[in-house]
């Protein structure tokens, strides 16, 4: 596993912390955004910037792209979520809130949007799903959301449509996972001790029916979307900032690191700055990457297994190409697994 990675590129377009990264449906171009008020785009494959969306005047939290690669939503601490067109950076509509926006997710058609704004200043926490106009131009968005609600008890951080329609699941500070219908605005089904603290990442399978969930509780968990039973929990002895599925191995990638603020008080290895790549099914650790110069705040996987890129508190992209080496290991040994 250790010399599994050979090609790495530092994507430096970023003067502050990265928040969010994001790899597009064929995998081509990956979406980064930062506390700098800046979305970059990227070629995958030789970390050359494509472009910029410009537009925000606050930290953008969070971005998503649909599967088609024509539309990109994005959050922000300005209170506003905003949508562009992929190919020319222009920003096409703009809503408004009052509050913070932290997560925003496609469904998996592409028809819906949902976004989770902060509880501050006396405003409640919502969560709202807007439908997506994908005819004409773009720039004719319905302003109302199509449904919102306000979850009751501690605060939603992280959310991401099922494959279900009308269901979403959520992650929150308490550290619990939740089913919410986005119809009725009712929690379907939970599981208060998913996590013993903040859930920082929750990313979904390709068929969405597991998860996985990263913590400031030191642990990333495997959870079923059906049932919110916790499947299986992989523990380290850092807090994590997020965690990551790979596609066509039964592998899992975690990265995290102290907050900033206690880096300077204790020594270099304690700063735990590495990518970890643990067994999905063994649970046991098999690998990890150094690179970044600060804890790791956001890891995406290429939908294609070829590579991953991890965003960091430093700044700067890595993205990872994964040689030979790692696509002729045998994760079970002698066993072949069918699919």
């Amino acid at each position: 596993m250790r010399g599994a990675q050979r090609i790495a590129y530092d994507l430096a377009g970023h003067e502050r912390s990265l928040t969010q990264i994001r790899f597009n449906n064929e995998g081509d171009l990956l979406f980064s955004c930062s506390k700098d008020h800046v979305i970059n785009v990227w070629f995958s494959h030789n970390g050359e910037r494509l472009g910029t969306y410009d537009g925000h005047n606050g930290t953008v939290w969070t971005i998503d792209v649909d599967s088609q690669s024509k539309y990109l939503v994005s959050g922000a601490a300005d209170n506003t979520l905003r949508l562009w067109n992929v190919s020319n950076g222009k920003c096409l509509y703009v809503w408004e809130f009052p509050t913070a926006v932290k997560r925003v997710a496609f469904s998996d058609d592409d028809e819906k949007v949902v976004c989770i704004t902060e509880q501050r200043m006396g405003h409640q926490g919502a969560v709202r799903v807007f439908k997506i106009n994908r005819d004409g131009d773009g720039t004719d968005q319905p302003h109302e959301p199509e449904h919102m609600f306000h979850p009751v008890g501690s605060k939603a951080t992280v959310c991401a449509f099922t494959y279900k329609p009308n269901l979403i699941v959520t992650g929150h500070e308490s550290g619990k996972v939740a089913l919410f219908d986005v119809i009725s605005g009712t929690e379907v089904l939970n599981n208060e001790r998913a996590h013993m603290d903040q859930v920082t990442d929750l990313q979904l399978s390709l068929d969405r029916t597991y998860f996985i969930t990263s913590s400031k509780d030191k642990t990333a968990r495997l959870h079923d979307t059906k049932t919110l039973r916790v499947l299986k929990t992989y523990s380290t002895e850092t807090p994590l900032n997020s965690a990551a599925l790979a596609p066509n191995k039964p592998y899992i990638l975690i990265g995290g690191g102290q907050e900033a603020m206690q880096v300077t008080t204790t020594s270099l290895r304690q700063g735990k700055f590495e990518t970890r790549f643990w067994h999905k099914i063994f649970e046991e650790e098999i690998g990890r990457v150094k690179g970044h110069f600060g804890p790791i705040n956001t890891i995406a996987v290429h939908p294609a297994g070829t590579c991953y890129a991890s965003g960091g508190e430093d700044g700067f992209v890595r993205v990872h190409h994964f040689d030979e080496s790692y696509f002729k290991a045998k994760p079970y040994g002698d066993l072949e697994i069918e699919d």
